[in-house]
């Protein structure tokens, strides 16, 4: 990858994980200030049920940060865009949508492949041959286009 792409790339991550400490730091400081106001137990559960859903989102996004970090580091070390999986290099469209990742888009097909196998108690994963065309295969609609037309 150029030297252009890695600091696009370097500046794209910079600016999320800036966006997402910054809801963090915010969420800290709502979070540190108390409401006497809250005499009913009604209220005092719904905010308390409010601040547990947004605990889990600031933990998701803790974990994406770190992401961001090591992503960082990739770029540092030069093995930003690299696949983890067949060290092919990873498309920029794909990184554009998801910049931390380390697969290309094959290999985490096939990761996702292996996990459903697991998640359905299948003891032995074999590993699936991929037929790259079929992300590209344009498979006919149930319904004629016909219909769509003005």
């Amino acid at each position: 990858m150029d030297t252009n792409s890695l600091q696009f790339f370097r500046n794209l991550i910079n600016h999320e994980m800036a966006q997402l400490l910054g809801y963090q730091a915010k969420t800290m400081t709502e979070m540190l200030v108390s409401d006497d106001r809250l005499s009913d137990m009604i209220d005092y559960s719904s905010i308390q049920s409010d601040r547990n859903f947004e605990l889990i989102i600031r933990d998701r996004e803790r974990r994406l940060i770190e992401k961001m970090m090591e992503a960082i580091l990739r770029i540092d070390e030069g093995t930003y865009g690299t696949c983890d999986g067949c060290g092919e290099e990873i498309s920029e469209k794909r990184l554009i949508a998801r910049p931390v990742t380390t697969f290309c888009i094959k290999c985490k097909i096939k990761q996702e492949k292996q996990e459903r196998l697991r998640g359905k108690g299948l003891s032995q994963v074999r590993q699936f041959d991929f037929d790259e065309s079929s992300l590209y295969r344009q498979e006919s609609p149930s319904y004629t286009e016909e219909k769509f037309l003005p």
